[in-house]
């Protein structure tokens, strides 16, 4: 009955968003607080009414959670329209490497002299730990495809990239554990699941993304073919391009967010040819199968459609993923380290990381710290979890690492919730 059960709150609470959001948005909460909440009143913690061990149902966690994120990667490619070329890029990919990478280093040194974990557990709890999560940080990421406010533009584009950017240390950690080959002198790690990996993940979601792209529209300036069906190319293209790169090998979570990013590519070059192309995000006029097939606004429309679906998706994924990790929550899976260990990673490893990451850059202080503070963590790290306990990882350790990991996550949500509007706000009306 507790899964009947969860199917029933998961619609309630739906239903309760649907109508309350506008007030939810002007107070000091966010929606996953309230998904959280729920949870753990549900769970062990409190009522007792549904009990999902994490280890005991890791291999469903995972596929839940992988879907989950790979719809949001997806997301946030389609929201990024800043074109790769452009300087804007450079604080996204310095937070999404040199920031994540220092992350790692200084949560396994942590862990291996503080919480006397083995070498490769440590490398896995960083790797588990330094993605921000895509999913839970709508509310300090861009707004929509033209917003390129530097703080929001760097904090969405940073979630979507460094969930694919971790992979290599989670398959490092698990290689130091004798779980994964890395090879003599980690050879096979470093050309393999580093170089390959994200570089093929790159290029097979950006070209499948762009061949998808211009066969659809294709389809309907000329044939009038394909049609009101922006929602199967989302889901189509997502399933490709992650299937895809699996397949061969490589990150399918980089593959999805650079085949969101292709369809972008496409309506954003499109505009710059024909600035009577762009829609923005004013409201379409006329008979939308005709936009859709119109030679000029049909890339816009494709982009907008796609993106707007692929939102309502992401947000139905939270409320399931955040409703689980509050019933997870037990006394079996609150530990003692959490006391200290959690605000060193909020307030020291996070925010020294993204200062030593974005030295010498063209932010402000004030910039600096918000995106040293909203390093949220969230259904990315749950993912990685589970993925290292379906491939082997010992029990003692799973067990330790996931209740680091939810603690970690509930944590999270709470405090970055109840400080987001209050300080987005701020921000707001100091820099306009």
């Amino acid at each position: 009955m507790a899964f009947q059960l969860l199917f029933v709150i998961i619609g309630t609470l739906l239903f309760i968003m649907a109508i309350s959001e506008s007030l939810l948005k002007r107070l000091p909460l966010t929606t996953s607080m309230l998904y959280l909440a729920v949870g753990m009143v549900l769970g062990p913690l409190v009522a007792g009414k549904i009990l999902v061990d994490p280890i005991e149902y890791s291999s469903m966690l995972e596929r839940v959670t992988e879907v989950s994120v790979i719809v949001s990667l997806f997301t946030a490619g389609l929201k990024l329209r800043l074109p790769f070329s452009d300087p804007g890029w450079k604080l996204p990919m310095r937070l999404a490497v040199l920031s994540m990478m220092l992350t790692v280093a200084l949560v396994t040194l942590v862990g291996v002299i503080f919480l006397k974990l083995p070498l490769g557990a440590a490398v896995l709890l960083g790797a588990i730990l330094a993605p921000t999560d895509p999913v839970l940080a709508s509310d300090v990421q861009i707004e929509g495809p033209w917003d390129l406010e530097r703080l929001r533009f760097s904090l969405t584009g940073e979630a979507g990239l460094n969930d694919g950017m971790a992979f290599p240390f989670v398959m490092l950690g698990l290689g130091l554990l004798g779980l994964h080959e890395i090879g003599a002198f980690g050879w096979r790690w470093l050309g393999i699941d580093v170089l390959w990996a994200i570089l093929g993940g790159i290029a097979i979601g950006g070209l499948l993304g762009t061949l998808v792209g211009h066969l659809v529209l294709y389809l309907r300036r000329e044939h009038k073919e394909a049609v009101g069906t922006d929602d199967f190319l989302a889901l189509g293209l997502i399933a490709l391009s992650y299937g895809g790169a699996l397949y061969l090998h490589a990150y399918g979570f980089l593959a999805v967010f650079a085949a969101g990013a292709a369809i972008r590519r496409i309506e954003r070059r499109h505009a710059e040819a024909d600035p009577s192309a762009e829609i923005g995000g004013a409201p379409e006029t006329g008979d939308p199968d005709e936009v859709a097939s119109d030679p000029v606004k049909a890339p816009a429309h494709m982009a907008q459609a796609v993106l707007a679906f692929n939102i309502q998706l992401e947000r139905i994924g939270e409320v399931g993923i955040v409703l689980l990790v509050g019933v997870m929550l037990s006394s079996d899976y609150l530990p003692f380290d959490a006391f200290w260990f959690i605000p060193l990673l909020l307030l020291v490893i996070r925010p020294v990381s993204v200062w030593l990451g974005l030295f010498r850059s063209a932010t402000t202080i004030a910039q600096r710290n918000l995106i040293g503070w909203f390093g949220i963590r969230g259904v990315g790290s749950i993912y990685y979890l589970m993925y290292a306990i379906n491939h082997g990882l010992p029990l003692e350790l799973s067990q330790r690492l996931t209740a680091m990991t939810l603690t970690v996550v509930a944590v999270s949500v709470v405090v970055h919730g109840i400080s987001v509007t209050p300080l987005m706000n701020r921000y707001s009306k100091r820099h306009g």
